[in-house]
């Protein structure tokens, strides 16, 4: 049954808020900045609302996803910590001497709560109108860019991501007391995955029941994260590494296995819209989805700001057909004209004709494509196949045997001849600097929010942890432009 919208309970030491948690408190003034009864609006369908127990309040089991994004903890160290931080429990409008929830609470909200309700566009859209009633967003640009996270389990077996986890747990526990290796339970012989995951279970029940080990801080870490992973995950371990990420490229020597999420932000370094996909998904296909969601949210989008890899023909031409200026140099395949062997051929430009090293001019032309469909069309050079077979410098030219000799070059399209002039504008060249703060909210999310590892496996809870990453880096944001 879904409980009453969430309030102080009366405690005889409610008094200590206000006396240990400073007015400029993060979570205090976070508290007071965001409404969460959207929560109880956008969870409302997934309650009973006549019968059974009551359910833990929904906005506080939101509340307590939001500390595990802004301190990167654990389910269980995050639990662990509620029971003695006042700020987490005022956070939660708990009264000091309430009891926590229990961790796998949370796996179960996130599981049976929060599937398939388009977080992610739900709480980027909450902060972005947060900002615009502050007064925060002035900007009509955004800069778009996509950032990459490992999949939880990589390219490795799911039997030896759980031999590594096991193993620091013994490891750890070794270092404080070595006779426990008679205590534990044999480590299995084959490489079946029901072995691996009924050893873990053996090993953590052993522990347990020991009682010595798990509350010190250098057993506890890893010790909590073997837990998470065989009770989290055992659906995914059973099945596939990671079924949904994929490999995807950051060079083109340098590889990842995950996923990419998108990003688009105001200067103000709001991020305003967000798509995740897996890694091998190309950054300028989800542009328009990008600006589509950032006008939804309530920005005005005037300008948009990017890499190479978002100055593609279809970009280009959607930008100009809602009349934003795209700041997205060309790749210089284009702007060269994508031309081959720039040293052994010549345009002589009275003749029309391109002229190769030997001097023989090119008999004829022809264009090559269609116009507006697809890839750029050519113009393709045809030279005098019997002069290249006499040439004195045909070697690495001419092919023996060969029935025609051609040079072909790349003819920019409309939008690309644009596009081409736009970049090197003065208006492009300012714009283009701001791009830079894309790539330290990057980092931001990878360094201090844990968003350079995906902390459960498959796409649905990847989008979870990039909507609770988002919410906080955009609330941490608001409140330092409102100081």
């Amino acid at each position: 049954m879904l409980p009453k919208q969430q309030s102080f309970i009366l405690s005889p030491y409610i008094e200590l808020y206000n006396i240990l948690i400073p007015k400029d408190n993060m979570l205090r003034r976070m508290d007071e900045l965001v409404d969460f009864s959207f929560v109880y609006e956008e969870l409302n369908e997934r309650y009973c609302q006549d019968n059974g127990r009551t359910a833990v309040d929904p906005a506080r089991m939101f509340k307590y996803l939001l500390l595990k994004s802004i301190y990167d903890l654990s389910d269980g160290d995050l639990v662990e910590r509620t029971k003695t931080d006042l700020s987490f429990k005022f956070f939660l409008h708990m009264a000091p001497e309430e009891e926590v929830i229990d961790s796998s609470s949370l796996s179960k909200f996130r599981k049976l709560r929060l599937k398939d309700m388009k977080l992610l566009d739900l709480l980027i859209g909450k902060t972005v109108e947060i900002a615009i009633q502050q007064g925060i967003i002035r900007s009509k640009s955004i800069i778009v860019d996509a950032t990459h996270t490992k999949a939880r389990y990589t390219q490795k077996s799911p039997q030896e991501v759980l031999r590594e986890r096991s193993k620091k747990v013994r490891k750890a526990i070794y270092a404080l007391d070595e006779s426990m290796k008679s205590s534990f339970p044999v480590k299995p012989v084959t490489n079946v995955l029901e072995d691996e995951i009924g050893y873990c279970q053996d090993l953590i029940e052993v522990i347990e029941k020991d009682g010595r080990f798990t509350g010190l801080p250098k057993v506890k870490e890893p010790f909590n994260l073997l837990k998470e992973t065989v009770a989290d995950d055992v659906e995914q371990l059973q099945t596939s590494t990671d079924p949904d990420a994929k490999v995807g490229h950051k060079s083109a020597d340098s590889s990842f296995f995950g996923y990419k999420t998108h990003i688009a932000m105001s200067e103000e370094r709001i991020i305003t819209a967000a798509t995740i996909t897996t890694g091998e998904r190309n950054d300028g296909k989800e542009l328009q989805t990008l600006i589509e969601k950032s006008k939804a949210a309530g920005m005005s989008v005037e300008t948009v700001i990017g890499d190479t890899a978002y100055s593609e023909k279809d970009n280009i031409a959607y930008s100009t057909e809602q009349g934003i200026e795209l700041v997205a140099k060309l790749n210089p395949q284009i702007t060269q004209g994508n031309r081959r062997k720039e040293d052994e051929f010549d345009f002589n430009k009275d003749a029309g004709m391109y002229v190769c090293r030997a001097g023989h001019l090119a008999i004829r032309r022809a264009r090559q494509g269609k116009k507006g469909q697809g890839k750029n069309q050519k113009d393709t050079y045809f030279y005098n196949i019997e002069k290249c077979k006499r040439c004195p410098l045909k070697e690495g030219c001419y092919t023996e045997g060969a029935r025609s000799k051609t040079y072909s070059v790349s003819i920019k399209s409309n939008e690309h001849a644009k596009q081409a002039v736009f970049q090197e504008s003065e208006a492009f060249k300012v714009k283009a600097k701001e791009r830079y703060k894309i790539e330290a909210k990057n980092s931001e999310l990878k360094h201090r929010h844990g968003y350079d590892v995906a902390s459960s496996s498959g796409l649905v809870g990847m989008e979870i942890q990039g909507a609770m990453a988002i919410f906080t880096v955009n609330l941490k944001r608001i409140l330092k432009l409102m100081e």
